[in-house]
């Protein structure tokens, strides 16, 4: 059954993606209501799955496999016209179609913008890539760290004198792509309730980048010089802003920037003579050294403790199964748990906005490949007949 709840329900999703952009992005839709109808290809891989075998190993990636949850799967052939006919009649009801191919790709498919739209006038159309649809990259091959490079991210990440240090691929895949594909959409369905027509998105990854630096970008267009490696405020340059090794070689950071956070650092650390010094340039190093030294005196829980009442703005750098363990993150129900009809109660990582009124909700795992296709079939008026003849011409599959 198609998600009922949420605000965006009663939200239709035809979703052609299939690296991990575009099935968070359609994740985020899907958690917060949307109908999300994966269209698999024949041969391949489920959104963020290794391969069709669902042997015990692969039915537990799949259920604990978050970016395809809430969502209905089908495999269709878009090589054969009937499967090309298909999406079309999917597309017919929709509000959104999302795709993740190279640029061209569902051109020559025959389920490009313009052929979707002649379908479906109101349809809010998604191009997800790399560099976008146009440009002289357009048809480069590319992965998050490239899309940083060109975006102006990767330049400025590490420390001084040192090669950049490279991030995990949550800066273009997931916030430049995923999150600004679903926010792009869902800004476009305005448009459609404004205009009464819909229209194409074209997000390019490293365009996502550059507009998440857009605080960064006015000082360099203004004529100053580009952020370098540990050299600002926020990257490494003072140490009352870093990250510092622990007792039990575990990390604790500190973000005392404003004058009362430091103060309050210095108070505790019993060091106030080194509270008018925050920005002294001489006294930097000092300030370095003092805490490096000092903060490998306990345990980083030991100083966290300590360190927690206080208005100091810290915290534990928390290893990923650290975090899903947290009392915070755990207070905010950011691990819930769901029904997976092979597995039982398993747990997933919970959904970041919370809405007063019309929470999203996880309310189930990741389907298995064409596990839908039949309903959704049904759906657009293929009786049983004509499914059979569809499985057996091998124009849809599951």
């Amino acid at each position: 059954m198609a998600n009922g709840e949420g605000p965006l329900s009663g939200l239709k999703v035809v979703d052609l993606s299939r690296l991990a952009p575009g099935p968070f992005a359609s994740m985020l839709l899907a958690d917060l209501g949307a109908d999300v109808v994966l269209v698999e290809a024949p041969q391949g891989a489920i959104q963020g799955m290794g391969s069709d075998e669902m042997d015990e190993a692969a039915e537990k990636r799949r259920a604990y496999n978050s970016l395809a949850r809430n969502k209905r799967s089908i495999i269709v052939d878009l090589r054969q016209e009937e499967g090309r006919q298909i999406v079309h009649d999917l597309a017919k009801d929709a509000d959104i179609f999302l795709e993740g191919f190279r640029p061209g790709v569902t051109d020559r498919l025959g389920v490009g913008y313009e052929a979707i739209s002649k379908t479906n006038p109101k349809i809010v159309y998604a191009s997800l890539s790399g560099y976008g649809q146009t440009g002289p990259y357009n048809h480069m091959v590319g992965h998050d760290i490239n899309y940083i490079s060109v975006g102006g991210a990767l330049g400025q990440i590490g420390r001084a004198g040192q090669k950049p240090a490279i991030p995990a691929n949550i800066v273009a895949d997931f916030a430049g792509g995923g999150l600004m594909t679903a926010f792009s959409i869902l800004a476009a369905l305005q448009g459609v309730h404004t205009t009464g027509k819909g229209q194409h998105v074209d997000m390019g990854m490293a365009d996502g980048v550059l507009y998440l630096l857009a605080s960064q970008t006015g000082g360099v267009l203004a004529g100053g010089e580009s952020p370098g490696r540990g050299d600002g405020m926020l990257t490494g340059a003072r140490p009352f802003y870093d990250a510092y090794e622990c007792a039990d070689g575990k990390y604790l950071s500190l973000g005392s920037l404003e004058p009362q956070f430091y103060a309050a650092l210095c108070e505790t650390l019993d060091r106030e003579d080194l509270k008018p010094h925050q920005h002294t340039p001489e006294k930097q190093a000092e300030i370095g050294e003092f805490l490096e030294t000092t903060l490998k005196t306990k345990t980083r829980d030991e100083w966290f403790a300590i360190m927690k009442p206080i208005d100091i703005c810290v915290a534990p750098v928390l290893s990923l199964e650290e975090s899903l363990q947290d009392e915070q993150m755990l207070a905010r129900n950011m691990v819930v748990e769901v029904e997976d009809e092979k597995l039982g109660t398993i747990k997933h990582v919970g959904i970041g906005p919370k809405f007063s009124g019309t929470p999203g909700k996880v309310h189930s795992t990741a389907p298995r490949r064409g596990q839908h296709t039949d309903e959704v079939l049904a759906s657009i008026g293929r009786d049983a007949s004509a499914v059979a003849s569809l499985r057996e011409a091998g124009t849809v599959g599951g």
